[in-house]
C-alpha cells in the first residue's frame, strides 16, 4: 500500500509525465528481462566499440557509472579510457537534487554514494567532466532520453553549462531499451549519440 504523500505524487502527474513513466517501465522491463549472459557480452561489446569510436586528448576528464541492478556494465570501457590518458570520475548524490563528480583512481576504496550506487569517497577530488557517458532508461532515434525520473543528470549538466563547461553526452543503453518517441520537455538535454551492443549512433 503505497504512502498518502506517494498516491498524491501519482495524481498529480502531467500527461508527459506519465508517458515518460510508462515508457521507463517498459524499458526498463525489457532491461531486466535480458539474459545475465547476454548483458556481460553486450558489455563487453559497447566497451569494444567505445574504445575504437572515442578518439579523447590525454588527461580528459570522463564521467562514467557503476552499474546498478541490470545496467550496462560500463567497467570495461571506463578502464580503457583511463588506460589510453583518460581521467575517471564517478556521480556522487550530495543531496536531493545535486550530484557531483570525484575522481575515481586506481586502489581507492569505494563507498555507497545513493540509490545503490557506489562511488569514490569524500576524499576524492571533484571533477567537471568534458565528456559525460550517461546513464538512461529509455531514448529515442532522436537522441533524446529517459532518465530514471529524479532529474539529477538534467541539473548537473546544465550547472556545468552555467560554468562554461559544455560536455559531450553519450548515452549507453541496450537496444532493447529503444522506444519509438521520447516525449520533449524544455529541461531535457538531447544526446550527442548512444552507445549500445550494436553501434555508436550519432545525431545531428
Amino acid at each position: 500500500m503505497p504512502a498518502p504523500h506517494e498516491i498524491a505524487t501519482v495524481q498529480h502527474l502531467s500527461p508527459i509525465k506519465e508517458l515518460k513513466k510508462n515508457l521507463r517501465l517498459e524499458a526498463l522491463g525489457r532491461r531486466d528481462a535480458l539474459d545475465v549472459e547476454y548483458r556481460i557480452e553486450a558489455s563487453i561489446r559497447i566497451a569494444d566499440i567505445g574504445l575504437a569510436s572515442f578518439h579523447l586528448d590525454p588527461g580528459a576528464i570522463v564521467s562514467g557509472f557503476w552499474p546498478i541492478r541490470s545496467e550496462v556494465d560500463l567497467r570495461p570501457l571506463l578502464f580503457g579510457l583511463r588506460e589510453g590518458g583518460a581521467r575517471l570520475c564517478l556521480p556522487v548524490i550530495i543531496d536531493k537534487r545535486t550530484i557531483l563528480f570525484r575522481e575515481l583512481v586506481r586502489g581507492a576504496p569505494m563507498i555507497e554514494t545513493g540509490f545503490g550506487t557506489a562511488g569514490p569517497p569524500e576524499d576524492a577530488a571533484v571533477l567537471e567532466p568534458t565528456f559525460m557517458l550517461v546513464p538512461l532508461a529509455a531514448f529515442d532515434v532522436r537522441g533524446h532520453r529517459i532518465g530514471y525520473g529524479a532529474g539529477y543528470y538534467d541539473r548537473a549538466i546544465a550547472r556545468l553549462q552555467e560554468i562554461g563547461v559544455n560536455p559531450r553526452l553519450i548515452g549507453v543503453a541496450f537496444d532493447c531499451q529503444e522506444v519509438e518517441i521520447v516525449p520533449d520537455e524544455p529541461h531535457d538535454m538531447p544526446l550527442e549519440a548512444i552507445l549500445t551492443e550494436s553501434g555508436l549512433r550519432s545525431f545531428g
